[in-house]
């Protein structure tokens, strides 16, 4: 891995980034730099947007609780946003915290809730999951925000993602077999994960999976995992396999 600065806080913008540009910063972050981390006048954070890539820059007080940022050089460019949609059924408060967080760390550039039959939250704050996947992808250097998009009912996402590329789904009634030579024999390219809730699909669901054509079953073992721990593991194999490990 290339060095990388890991002591300095990190800030995501909606504004715009360019050498010596004043960046604004709402009343939140400004409360965050000076009242939470006491940073000072000149002091240095890395921003960026998803857009103009990560960008050294200091801070300019304008006022006792105000200041902005002004940007003094461009430190990594801009990289593609991840192709892997994470599509998922949504869990209860704290785990899908947790699971949206797990999901950016491991490379999702989509996070689609999917409302299956025995899905545990019948509501998604997806204001609430955008923050998540803002706060770990400012600790975790990435530099694009997964695409957080409002859920679908299970068949409408078969018809979102169908003819996207291929779909894989976590199935606890396959053969506890490595996914990996499974995974192997797929294109690269985009593509679609698929976890069930806890208690797993259900009968109607695995069978409208299993009939469609761009649709592959793995397992993920002889152990029964939680939902959230499925999340990490899957991608795990996924992206070691297949994806950009």
């Amino acid at each position: 891995m290339p060095d990388y600065d890991f002591r300095s806080p990190r800030l995501y913008l909606e504004a715009e980034l360019s050498e010596d540009g004043a960046v604004p910063l709402e009343p939140a972050q400004v409360n965050y730099l000076l009242s939470v981390l006491r940073l000072d006048d000149g002091a240095t954070v890395l921003a960026f947007n998803g857009r103009d890539g990560e960008w050294r820059c200091r801070i300019e007080r304008t006022g006792k609780k105000k200041a902005g940022l002004v940007a003094t050089a461009r430190l990594r460019e801009q990289t593609k946003a991840p192709t892997l949609a994470y599509l998922f059924a949504p869990l209860k408060h704290a785990r899908l915290d947790y699971m949206v967080q797990k999901a950016v760390e491991m490379g999702a550039g989509i996070l689609q809730p999917v409302m299956t039959q025995h899905v545990q939250a019948s509501r998604v704050n997806v204001e609430r999951m955008r923050a998540n996947a803002v706060e770990a992808a400012e600790q975790c250097g990435i530099l694009t925000i997964p695409d957080c998009r409002e859920p679908l009912k299970f068949d409408a996402a078969l018809a979102e993602y169908r003819g996207r590329g291929p779909m894989v789904f976590c199935d606890e009634r396959e053969d506890a077999e490595s996914p990996v030579a499974t995974l192997a024999g797929l294109p690269k390219g985009p593509l679609s994960l698929l976890i069930g809730p806890e208690g797993g699909f259900s009968g109607e669901e695995r069978e409208r999976l299993l009939a469609e054509p761009d649709v592959t079953a793995i397992s993920l073992g002889p152990r029964i995992l939680r939902a959230d721990t499925a999340a990490v593991a899957a991608l795990a194999v996924v992206q070691a396999t297949i994806g950009d490990w």
